[in-house]
């Protein structure tokens, strides 16, 4: 099933699997800015990565003397989520821990995806509720691809502050203490296939909390994620899509311990309590 958002400006489409965003089109133009998932290249289009991102060390995190495994970015891509809620301007899905996830993740949780439009902006949030007694170690980010239909490097991401990004460069799919300097050029980092040749480009933090696509020197999309402490951008080599990537966490280190609690970069919800995370894609 899907679900189409709409306003005068703006047409939104929704996969209940995963609680997927597979479309965003202004409603005056065919133009397309979500990439279409072609398999020949990438066959999603903006997945939803919970309760892990990344790639845990063996695919597998101990909790409480026990052993589990968890495949790469988790499982809530591929869940059938409810609609729970629809206005004129939003909606909101649900999914919810079920014998299949509490074999791999043995924890009581709600997760609730909310996608709202207003004028020209897309906002999707993220809650995720703990429903257990005990406390709930996650990850959670998305993976948007924007479609770039025009030459690769006739497209530039133009940062919000001028900095130094430090990349964490990936071994075996784990992040390791290498790190890439990529300087940026005013603001801005042309786009080129061999920025990606080893993968993601992986950041623990960044200053900037919105990046722009800029398209033959245009800008035509603005995506803000201030409540994101991690990003990656990723794409594959040759083809026209770009990731941009707000996540809450990222893969594990190489020298993990693999309990997950101690996981890098996780997070813990209280029992009782949620979290909200927002980001907004903005069409110019």
């Amino acid at each position: 099933m899907i679900t189409i958002l709409s306003n005068s400006e703006l047409a939104a489409t929704i996969n209940h699997k995963g609680a997927e965003l597979i479309s965003l089109k202004r409603t005056d133009s065919d133009k397309e800015y979500i990439w279409e998932g072609n398999p020949d290249y990438w066959g999603k289009h903006s997945p939803i990565l919970f309760p892990i991102i990344g790639t845990l060390k063996n695919n597998s995190y101990t909790y409480n003397n026990n052993i589990y495994e968890l495949s790469r970015h988790g499982f809530a891509r591929d869940m059938a989520f409810d609609l729970v809620s629809r206005t004129k301007n939003e909606v909101i899905f649900s999914v919810s821990s079920n014998k299949m996830t509490k074999e791999k993740y043995p924890f009581e949780f709600e997760l609730l995806i909310s996608y709202t439009i207003h004028n020209s902006e897309l906002t999707i949030s993220y809650q995720v509720i703990n429903k257990d007694s005990d406390v709930i170690p996650f990850s959670i980010g998305g993976h948007p691809a924007f479609a770039l239909p025009k030459k690769f490097e006739e497209y530039t991401l133009k940062f919000e502050i001028d900095e130094n990004l430090i990349s964490y460069q990936l071994e075996n799919d784990l992040l390791s203490e290498k790190t890439k300097s990529i300087g940026l050029i005013k603001n801005s980092l042309p786009l080129t296939y061999s920025l990606f040749e080893n993968d993601a480009l992986i950041f623990k933090e960044l200053k900037s909390k919105q990046i722009q696509i800029i398209e033959s020197d245009i800008p035509i999309l603005n995506f803000k994620f201030k409540d994101f402490p991690n990003f990656g951008i990723w794409t594959k080599v040759n083809a026209p899509f770009i990731c941009l990537e707000p996540w809450v966490g990222y893969s594990d280190v190489l020298n993990t311990t693999g309990n997950i609690l101690e996981k890098e970069g996780i997070q813990i919800l209280e029992p009782n309590s949620s979290k909200e995370f927002n980001f907004t894609i903005q069409i110019l």
